[in-house]
């Protein structure tokens, strides 16, 4: 879980990262995960490969604009709760299709009121790696519905 998640990650941006410093230009965006910065029950080993994304996204922002170019920006998506394969058997119930205890308590701390879609994250992706932003590196967005602003009171 963790190579996978951070050791992917660490690797990738070594790759490309490479020939963006050869070039003094480029744009990374790395995935973290709303459960790398809020710590979620049941899964900590992601949490804490997803805590090491977006740590590792602030360093090499920094790194890459100071030691190579500050036309090199890094930045990382935070997706909230997505129905996935890998998450369908914690948050809907296979045999009635309803929400699962987690999945409304999810659903009941996220204002938007439904967990989100591929398509949520598109605006956020074509922001980060387009001139619209060409001043914004070392950020971890949140496309979350508003799960991460909501303290439930």
């Amino acid at each position: 879980m963790f190579g996978l998640n951070f050791t992917g990650t660490l690797q990738s941006c070594q790759v490309f990262g490479r020939g963006m410093a050869e070039r003094g230009q480029g744009c990374i965006v790395n995935v973290a995960s709303m459960s790398g910065l809020r710590p979620l029950t049941r899964v900590p080993v992601y949490s804490a490969a997803k805590a090491a994304v977006a740590n590792f996204t602030q360093w090499l922002a920094v790194h890459m604009a100071q030691e190579y170019s500050p036309r090199i920006r890094v930045n990382a998506l935070a997706p909230g709760f997505f129905l996935t394969e890998q998450n369908r058997f914690l948050l809907i119930d296979a045999q009635s299709g309803a929400m699962t205890p987690r999945g409304q308590a999810i659903l009941n701390h996220t204002p938007a009121g439904r967990l989100g879609l591929p398509e949520d994250l598109l605006g956020t992706l074509l922001w980060l790696v387009s001139p619209a932003s060409a001043f914004v590196t070392g950020v971890v967005v949140p496309v979350d519905g508003g799960f991460s602003a909501f303290s439930g009171v």
